[in-house]
């Protein structure tokens, strides 16, 4: 069936269900918080909106060890204890909930491949802390290193770039690919001595053949719009030499001022912006094609205002002048 729309937004009880419980900052409530602004500054009428998609234990093991699925599996039943030293709880549904974030991907991206749409955003999504053998920093599980796996083994689509601006280092995505030439990663992040996970300097540039294939950039906290600004256009060339064939975008809006667990002070006009060039360098290397995962955030005015002012940006992308 032809997409009535260019962008796809994913949004369903199934994404919502990952979630630590009332007290946690990863609470239930920040899909609503999404999809109701959506609903209410009517973006919903220029993009298509999709139902949750599950996956299966064979796609999550693309990227993550079978002991360490099989572990999720176990305390997803009980719904105690904690999958990491203590950031992580487990929770009733837990394994069946990551099936879902990860299948949403996967199914954005094979709907982006195939040209059914040029891009798309998954809100509840871009949990960049897990490793391939264990949880970290509230993720059960790493979509962004599954859809990257994916990606590879299931499109022959090589050549990739990764670019994250949560207010967290992506160090499950990074230190899971630091070998790797083919991933171009970018990473603007809040300054590691100041903020978990303690990663990212800009010294890290990626080992062996992959060394110079990798760019971080931290930021001091309290750094504005007008320091982001000042530094993107460094990271816009490095992704644009790394010419890739599909782009991935990690949107955590925690990295915007207010947030209750980090120091950074953007507005959203800085999602806004990375979303727009970035779909300008898709439109030059790779026919446009971009997935967007939501990612961190702690304040739900802020998700509010970060993940659709990502959506108007895809769809502006693709539609000049559609959206005011």
């Amino acid at each position: 069936m032809k997409a009535k729309n260019p962008c796809c937004v994913y949004l369903g009880d199934a994404l919502a269900r990952y979630a630590f419980g009332d007290n946690h900052p990863f609470g239930p409530l920040r899909h609503s918080a999404f999809s109701d602004a959506l609903y209410r500054k009517r973006l919903d009428q220029f993009v298509d909106i999709l139902m949750p998609v599950a996956t299966t234990q064979e796609i999550l093991e693309l990227f993550h060890k079978h002991e360490y699925i099989e572990k999720i599996k176990a305390m997803s039943k009980s719904g105690s204890g904690f999958l990491d030293l203590g950031d992580t709880p487990a929770f009733i549904g837990m394994y069946e909930a990551a099936l879902t974030i990860a299948g949403t991907v996967c199914n954005a991206i094979d709907r982006v491949v195939a040209n059914e749409y040029t891009s798309a955003f998954i809100p509840i999504a871009g949990l960049h802390h897990a490793q391939r053998h264990t949880a970290a920093g509230f993720c059960v599980i790493n979509d962004c290193g599954v859809a990257i796996e994916y990606l590879r083994h299931k499109h022959h689509v090589n050549r990739i770039a990764y670019i994250d601006i949560d207010a967290h280092h992506g160090d499950g995505v990074f230190y899971s690919f630091e070998n790797d030439p083919d991933l171009i990663f970018v990473d603007f992040h809040e300054d590691g001595q100041y903020l978990y996970p303690g990663t990212g300097g800009v010294s890290e540039t990626g080992k062996g053949d992959a060394r110079g294939t990798k760019l971080n950039i931290p930021m001091p906290p309290n750094a504005d719009d007008r320091l982001f600004m000042k530094s993107w256009p460094q990271a816009e060339e490095f992704i644009r030499s790394g010419n890739p064939e599909f782009i991935l975008v990690q949107c955590g809006a925690d990295s915007l001022y207010g947030d209750p667990i980090t120091h950074l002070a953007y507005t959203e006009n800085v999602h806004k912006h990375v979303i727009t060039n970035v779909c300008h360098i898709a439109g030059e290397c790779c026919g446009g094609r971009v997935v967007a995962m939501g990612g961190g955030g702690y304040n739900l005015d802020n998700i509010a205002k970060t993940w659709t002012a990502v959506v108007s940006a895809l769809i502006g992308a693709n539609e000049p002048g559609k959206v005011v």
